[in-house]
């Protein structure tokens, strides 16, 4: 379905150039639209569940562990079984997801105050649409500047997992910096990558299907990068 596309997309982009530049602001407005949804529901999900006291009640228990994994565990189902969902299985999973991630960041509205939480989600919505813009209208290819950012990436990971035990708030400053040098990166490097799957792939179903993902990593990009920043700049609560 997807093999070789290239030839008939780009004689598409000569022969009706308007179209297939319509074609691909829906596409992206859709997946603009599903990442903010996510984000949306992610936010509800975190403040009903320290309000209600949920979170806190499971806070001090295992289930917390549960909390923070189950994120990941539908990244990597969705990531991986995608193909073989249909559309309706592919976009409850990511509601799913959206809704437990607010559930595992609930936390911040106790650590930090509701002011910073807020200053620092617009410098992040600001910094996000700027690296997003850059990546879709930019002509230089990311792809090697990607390879660089997911190596980094790697190294986050690695290091937030060491700092579970050594509990080094100068690593963890570290860390944060990092985290916000590659997830500004990683913004314009998914944008891109999320355009030129359109340009390459000619079946509706197939668009369908990557533009959740493409929702997915923008989403990521997003909230780790939120989260980033607020380790960095929130103000904690006396």
């Amino acid at each position: 379905m997807t093999s070789n596309p290239y030839t008939p997309v780009a004689h598409t982009a000569r022969a009706e150039g308007p179209l297939l530049d319509l074609g691909l602001r829906q596409y992206m407005l859709g997946v603009y639209n599903l990442m903010a949804g996510g984000l949306g529901l992610t936010g509800v999900v975190a403040i009903i569940a320290v309000a209600s006291g949920f979170y806190q009640s499971i806070a001090a228990t295992p289930l917390i562990w549960v909390v923070f994994l189950a994120p990941l565990a539908a990244v990597l189902f969705l990531s991986f079984r995608i193909d073989r969902m249909s559309g309706g299985t592919a976009h409850a999973v990511f509601w799913g997801f959206a809704a437990i991630m607010g559930l595992s960041i609930a936390g911040i509205f106790l650590v930090y105050t509701g002011a910073s939480i807020a200053r620092v989600f617009f410098v992040t919505a600001a910094t996000f649409g700027a690296m997003s813009l850059y990546g879709y209208t930019t002509g230089r290819d990311l792809s090697g500047l990607g390879s660089f950012l997911l190596m980094g990436l790697i190294g986050i990971v690695l290091a937030a997992l060491v700092n579970i035990f050594l509990a080094s708030s100068t690593l963890q400053f570290v860390i944060s910096v990092v985290g916000v040098l590659v997830f500004t990166g990683l913004t314009a490097y998914d944008t891109q990558r999320i355009k030129e799957v359109y340009l390459a792939s000619d079946a509706s179903d197939v668009l369908a299907k990557k533009s959740i993902l493409g929702a997915l990593a923008l989403y990521l990009d997003f909230i780790n990068l939120f989260m980033a920043l607020l380790q960095l700049a929130g103000q904690r609560r006396d």
